[in-house]
């Protein structure tokens, strides 16, 4: 049975090689390989990854949440492919898991209790993408027992700068940014280090709780398969 971890791509080489960090890790926590494709700006692309993979593939998308990269554009490459036997996981959020990489980001970028705190996504159009997004600052603001504002850095409203802009509006006191509701470095994290904040989280990058999440998609997908 093969492996394969499907990300976003970025220009960024630091991201790129960021990807690779984190499937090498998962690969250990597995036992067994896992490959790398990209749906956007480089390749290898998923269909030219599945096009040399000769058995039974798990398919896991990197993405934070539902949208059209994990809805159209995954499903096309699986068929473009021709691969018969792909199996395609859940996306790695909304999930509880996530809310400790977050939590662990805050601090380490000097959050106290009581901060103001957007969670900046990359942003989409997709409706479930924004349902899982604001799933997703429900369960943050649980967690560190006050209001998370949501936020984007591309497609939707409002932007993070906005946000932050609007909070210092209305008498915050300190505004931290959660970047790290991105996976990796790239042009979207340079965004929120220009959002005006005064600290912005790292990206979600390879905390062992993403690799054990990871980690489980691959597992937990294996299971209907064994069956």
């Amino acid at each position: 049975m093969s492996l394969l971890l499907v990300a976003h791509g970025t220009r960024k080489q630091s991201g790129v090689a960021l990807i690779g960090n984190l499937a090498d890790r998962v690969s250990t926590a597995l036992g067994a390989r896992v490959h790398v494709a990209f749906v956007d700006v480089l390749g290898p692309t998923p269909s030219e990854v599945l096009g040399r993979l000769p058995d039974r593939t798990i398919l896991v998308p990197a993405f934070l949440s539902r949208g059209y990269h994990v809805n159209t554009d995954i499903p096309a490459h699986v068929a473009a492919s021709g691969h018969p036997g792909v199996t395609v996981a859940e996306a790695l959020g909304p999930s509880p898991a996530l809310t400790h990489v977050l939590t662990d980001r805050l601090i380490e970028c000097g959050w106290r209790p009581g901060d103001s705190v957007v969670l900046a996504a990359a942003g989409t159009s997709d409706a479930g993408a924004r349902s899982d997004l604001r799933r997703m600052s429900a369960l943050l603001s649980a967690v560190i027992g006050d209001r998370v504002e949501l936020a984007y850095a591309a497609t939707g409203e409002p932007r993070v700068a906005d946000a932050v802009a609007r909070l210092r509006r209305t008498g915050a006191r300190r505004v931290v940014v959660v970047a790290s509701y991105l996976l990796a470095e790239g042009l979207f994290q340079d965004r929120l280090r220009d959002s005006g904040a005064d600290a912005v989280a790292a990206p979600l990058g390879t905390h062992p709780a993403m690799v054990r999440l990871i980690a489980n998609r691959f597992r937990r997908a294996r299971l209907p398969l064994a069956a």
